[in-house]
């Protein structure tokens, strides 16, 4: 089973990379890692914003791209979803 059978995969994605706290994110690296277009990802952003789940950050022309406390912990929802989607495809396949 797919996990784009429940969810929009594109957009969950990004959320969860978001989530990395190692890396500084920004729009066309984020495109890159979830593999989509830079300008679907600047979309994807823009819904994110109006719903408050990221903020940005301007350093010089780059804005970096934060999760807010709320787009954290829907993060770690879908993450934790998308794990259990993955188990039942590996099970599905033996």
């Amino acid at each position: 089973m797919q996990s784009n059978f429940f969810i929009n995969e594109k957009p969950v994605r990004a959320l969860v990379a978001l989530s990395e706290k190692d890396r500084t994110w920004y729009a066309s690296l984020l495109a890159k890692d979830v593999d989509c277009t830079y300008a679907h990802m600047v979309n994807v952003l823009d819904e994110f914003a109006s719903a408050g789940l990221v903020v940005f950050d301007r350093e010089g022309r780059i804005k970096i791209v934060k999760l807010t406390e709320k787009g954290e912990d829907l993060a770690r929802e879908f993450e934790t979803v998308l794990r259990r989607i993955e188990k039942i495809s590996t099970v599905q396949k033996t």
